[in-house]
């Protein structure tokens, strides 16, 4: 295996809104706080412009869209009062210094009392802020979590974890598979992820002949495409690389003749990558976020509210834009009127004792364990099921759910191992 690194210009990405704009959109039928109601504001601390708006951006609109069902209903009842949910965004344009001062915003000007984030880069510049207030705040990057990191959650997403799911699946199903070739951004995101994606494909047998890092700002995915097919890999593996990436990868997996198995965290806006390839060539591409129309959401196990109505409503208000952080950050919000109810209080400590009161909680696809110390030295991440998604006839469909806990009590050692490899253990870690 080869690890590798490629610099070049900023790669530009595009989005169908600006974050303002979104913000801006409105969306409720009426005022959060209309009638007898209290209201209850929770942050937004989101990329919603620049290169990872796409995993900031949709999320808003999922947020804003849930809000308006809950606020619709009549709000939610909370500790003997009824609150209309205020959304309230900021863009931290995945910049730790914008987290810093958009965290900072959040708790002392604008009052909220819950601050959702993507993490990553950016959890650094938001913690002393958070910490401070004694704020409670969500990741969806997980490795954002160490001991020291006691008021943050880990809710719904577990990334880099789930992706393992997609390689055991596809190690059981293509039996054949002998070789791998990987490529993520060198950041916060793509390491750990890499470090998952090697454990996977090692206890599934398959080689890694090729793992190679680029820079954030590259833009010519020619030469990192062309230096994965040096050695004719079964596999190409897309990591956690960014929405526009993925788009760009496969475009150039396309053009330079790869006929195997792709396989990637994300297909955002997967039909951009059809019609910039083909569907024939996308077929049978595996990855970790599934289509909320999809039959497998409507299990009695699911815990995402009428998940077939939020799909169709939401593609039906934002054509194109429905993407994996579309329906997370709403899931976490369904969590975060778990934890208050639970507690009767809206005060961020209550609700955190309330959300891990027990040791589990209703995760989207199915009830989950908090869990984390041996990973991250912290309980504070909700683990359990993850859909395995496949595109088939140019449609993304639900092929499994696998337990991670399940993989983990077998190949903890191997992951632990991978993850110490690349420096992403939460004790190696600044």
């Amino acid at each position: 295996m080869r690890l590798s690194g490629i610099n070049r210009r900023r790669f530009l990405g595009t989005s169908a809104m600006s974050g303002a704009a979104a913000a801006a959109a409105p969306l409720r039928p009426r005022s959060a706080g209309a009638g007898d109601n209290e209201v209850v504001k929770i942050g937004l601390l989101l990329p919603l412009t620049g290169d990872v708006a796409a995993w900031g951006l949709p999320g808003l609109y999922g947020c804003q869209m849930w809000a308006q069902h809950q606020n619709a209903a009549g709000g939610v009842e909370i500790g003997g009062a009824t609150y209309d949910i205020e959304i309230v965004s900021v863009d931290d344009q995945y910049r730790r210094d914008q987290a810093g001062i958009g965290a900072y915003r959040l708790i002392h000007e604008e009052g909220v009392q819950f601050i959702v984030m993507l993490g990553g880069d950016t959890w650094a510049g938001a913690q002393p802020m958070i910490d401070d207030a004694g704020m409670l705040a969500s990741t969806l990057i997980p490795t954002d979590l160490s001991p020291d990191t006691v008021n943050l959650v880990a809710p719904c997403e577990v990334h880099p974890i789930y992706n393992l799911t997609g390689v055991w699946w596809l190690a059981d199903t293509m039996t054949q598979a002998s070789s791998a070739a990987i490529c993520a951004q060198s950041d916060a995101i793509g390491r750990p992820s890499m470090a998952t994606y090697l454990a996977a494909f090692e206890v599934a047998g398959i080689a890694v002949d090729e793992a190679i890092y680029f820079d954030a700002v590259t833009t010519d995915f020619a030469p990192v495409v062309a230096a994965m097919l040096a050695g004719d890999p079964d596999i190409l593996c897309f990591d956690t690389a960014y929405p526009d990436f993925v788009n760009e990868l496969c475009r150039q997996a396309y053009l330079q003749g790869f006929d195997g198995q792709i396989i990637s965290c994300t297909a955002d806006h997967y039909q951009d990558i059809i019609a910039n390839t083909s569907e024939a060539f996308m077929e049978g591409t595996v990855f970790q976020f599934p289509d909320f129309d999809d039959p497998a959401m409507n299990d009695p196990r699911i815990n995402f509210r009428d998940p077939n109505r939020f799909y169709a409503d939401y593609v039906a208000r934002y054509p194109g834009q429905w993407g994996a952080v579309s329906w997370e950050y709403a899931s976490i919000l369904d969590l975060w009127v778990h934890g208050a109810r639970k507690a009767g209080s809206i005060k961020p400590q209550d609700v955190l004792a309330g959300m891990k009161e027990g040791g589990k909680a209703p995760h989207a696809f199915g009830e989950a364990s908090w869990w984390g110390r041996e990973l991250f030295g912290i309980d504070n991440a909700l683990v359990g099921n993850w859909p395995v998604v496949q595109i088939q006839n140019g449609k993304a469909v639900i092929t499994d759910f696998r337990n991670i806990p399940e993989w983990w009590d077998l190949h903890s050692e191997t992951l632990i191992r991978n993850l110490e490899d690349q420096g992403e253990m939460w004790y190696q870690r600044d």
